[in-house]
């Protein structure tokens, strides 16, 4: 599994993906369209365009994983791109939990107390 610690790096794909793919498919994704080198070590979190389901890839330095999240109700809320051409979006480590967890972000924001 991964560590969420604050160097952890978190690209997060903006818009839905096919969550048919597996390694090679996602690997794709995040080199082609997010434009990153996955053996860079960062996690990779795509969803489906319900937002039922989210799989994450992650390259350990050894080889690819990804694991899966598929939510038995709800959805996961998902945020937006700034623009409409956004292909994706860095995510703190903290965020990144926060969201798999149900976490609604839009509008959620550390407290003033909260230090990295």
């Amino acid at each position: 599994m991964f560590h969420m610690n604050q160097n952890l790096k978190v690209v997060l794909a903006v818009k839905p993906v096919d969550l048919r793919k597996s390694f090679h498919g996602l690997y794709a994704l995040a080199a082609q369209r997010l434009k990153e080198a996955p053996e860079k070590g960062a996690l990779f979190v795509f969803s489906n365009r319900p937002r039922t389901r989210v799989k994450v890839l992650c390259f350990d330095g050894t080889g690819c994983w990804v694991s899966t999240k598929r939510l038995e109700k709800g959805t996961f809320s998902w945020p937006r791109g700034t623009d409409a051409k956004r292909e994706k979006m860095r995510l703190k480590p903290e965020a990144l939990g926060l969201l798999l967890d149900g976490v609604d972000l839009r509008g959620a924001r550390f407290r003033a107390w909260y230090e990295r």
